[in-house]
């Protein structure tokens, strides 16, 4: 984890409102809890990205945003660690895939310029 990464959860960690409950199925201390005081769940980060989204159009009506879903973060984060040369079977355990297939399939994109260029590298 970066520092800055780390930086920021703290603050989340400073301004978080404590639970209304001690555990659920075994976990407990989540870092994200919705206004009811549970953990948040998709449609919570839902509706916070659509409320993100229409603050940020409303102020920049020529180059608008087009809607994001929860789902399109997990994409592109497991898609930039892919690109990174992240080991494919780590990247398989962080995204919680069963199946090392369901990894290599979905973020691992090969193209022309990659394999040239991972070619060079090996011949160098």
């Amino acid at each position: 984890m970066s520092e800055e990464t780390e930086k920021a959860f703290r603050r989340v960690l400073k301004r978080k409102q404590k639970p209304t409950f001690k555990e659920i199925d075994g976990y407990r201390n989540f870092l994200f809890i919705s206004p009811n005081g549970y953990p948040m769940q998709e449609s919570n980060y839902k509706s916070v990205l659509d409320g993100v989204v229409k603050k940020y159009n409303k102020n920049h009506e020529k180059t608008p945003l087009p809607k994001i879903m929860p789902r399109s973060l997990r994409h592109t984060f497991c898609t930039q660690l892919a690109r990174k040369n992240m080991n494919p079977k780590n990247l398989q355990y962080i995204m919680g895939h069963a199946s090392i297939t369901i990894t290599l399939d979905l973020y691992a994109h090969a193209s022309e310029a990659g394999a040239n260029r991972e070619m060079r590298s090996l011949i160098a």
